[in-house]
């Protein structure tokens, strides 16, 4: 009788058991090995035509290269993978492994992103010498995260923002591969003068205890942490407390208007890629549009199929009147438990902002295929253009990280060394300082 294969004790492990069980053809062994609440999501057939229309395409593996493993958060990483193939063409694949064996994702990039990520180096726009930085600890344990306080060499008080970055378990930088959009954004803001203040999300300081809590919150998600950090820039002698700003990207802006409804001293927002579509809605719509990037590859499109229909199914679940705290969280999307679901449902994010009557700075970028000119940023014109104080720009060269580029957007152009578009910070600071 074969013996059972040996589970992964390492990321690398894992990882390489991935590669290894795709090139034997073990696909249902490779959808054991993913996280349990993302199984159903990737069934063997969806991976199997993966690897053959994306990866392999055909060609027989020749060589597979030291992996290379880099820290995503706590208990998470990401491993890189050479791949060689008969053809002398190569890829790099990336693999998301958490708690050392269980699987999170996989993608696939260029070749050279194998090499490992290079040191964060500041944008043209930043001038490390105009400001100092200091450590700082918001919230309540056991919930408590780090945070960094940028201060600018001011004579007199300044005007101060509290960042929020987008969904998923970011650190306090957004750190996406070798980019840091919200350190550039911080210290490009700290250069002119503005105090900025940015956090690690719980999700990335205790993952853990974030998914052993049943009844977690996209409330809990954000609030607790941003109104602590609003108290302490309210509390500082070198900031000015009528002038203090939140500034979200992605998810951290579509929770924005709820951090001011939390704390109404905020003297107004930035929204930058602010999602305003419902969040299930908007993530089904980036998976069909993923799918569609490759769908004039043969059996490309047809991988993600069965993956479609799951989430199409879960979406539908979270609409269903029906849903409550009791609906099992392998019904709902990504296998969060009911109770944050019912939150997103409740929440309308533009009319949340309309009531507020702040000024508000809206940012989009005309590439981004996340959050979108079509589905959210019509939502924040339809209930905002009206408004007195509000401005919206559209940056159409600009992706969802405000990265300029051509053409459709895609995940693989998130890879390589880049920084925010000058022109959105430049932008930001004349509206914080006009």
């Amino acid at each position: 009788m074969e013996a059972s294969p040996k589970a992964p004790a390492t990321p690398e492990e894992a990882a390489l058991a991935v590669v290894e069980l795709a090139r034997q053809g073990l696909f249902a062994e490779i959808t054991g090995l993913f996280a349990r609440s993302l199984q159903p999501m990737v069934a063997p057939e969806a991976l199997r035509a993966a690897w053959e229309s994306d990866v392999a395409k055909g060609r027989a593996v020749a060589g597979v290269g030291t992996p290379v493993s880099e820290q995503a958060g706590p208990g998470t990483a990401t491993v890189r993978i050479p791949l060689s193939f008969a053809d002398g063409g190569a890829v790099t694949l990336a693999v998301g492994v958490a708690g050392e064996r269980w699987i999170t994702g996989v993608q696939v990039l260029p070749a050279e992103a194998a090499a490992p990520i290079a040191a964060w180096e500041p944008p043209d726009y930043a001038d490390p010498t105009a400001f100092t930085e200091h450590d700082a600890t918001l919230g309540a344990k056991p919930f408590a995260v780090p945070a960094t306080l940028s201060l600018p060499h001011a004579s007199g008080p300044a005007p101060a923002v509290v960042l929020l970055s987008g969904s998923g378990p970011q650190d306090q930088d957004e750190t996406i591969g070798r980019n840091k959009p919200l350190k550039d954004l911080a210290w490009g803001l700290a250069t002119a003068g503005i105090a900025v203040l940015r956090f690690e999300k719980v999700t990335h300081a205790h993952p853990a205890a974030v998914a052993a809590s049943t009844d977690f919150t996209l409330t809990d998600e954000y609030v607790p942490q941003a109104t602590a950090a609003i108290r302490l820039l309210r509390g500082h002698p070198a900031v000015d407390p009528a002038r203090i700003y939140v500034a979200g990207h992605s998810l951290g802006g579509t929770v924005a208007p709820r951090v001011a409804e939390a704390e109404p001293s905020v003297a107004g927002l930035v929204i930058a890629a602010g999602g305003a579509q419902p969040m299930h809605h908007a993530a089904l719509r980036q998976v069909r549009y993923l799918a569609s990037l490759n769908a004039g590859e043969g059996s490309a499109s047809e991988s993600v199929r069965p993956v479609i229909d799951t989430l199409a199914r879960q979406v539908a679940a979270v609409d269903d009147p029906g849903l409550s705290a009791a609906t099992p969280r392998s019904d709902l999307p990504f296998g969060v438990p009911a109770p944050y679901w019912l939150d997103v449902r409740g929440y309308d994010p533009a009319a949340a902002a309309a009531a507020l009557g702040k000024p508000m700075l809206i940012l989009q970028g005309g590439r981004d295929y996340q959050a979108t000119v079509a589905d959210d940023l019509s939502r924040w014109r339809a209930a905002l253009d009206a408004a007195p104080g509000v401005t919206i720009r559209v940056y159409d060269a600009d992706n969802h990280l405000f990265f300029p580029g051509s053409g459709p957007s895609t995940p693989a152009e998130y890879e390589p060394a880049q920084h925010m578009d000058p022109a959105v910070v430049a932008g930001i600071v004349a509206w914080l300082t006009a």
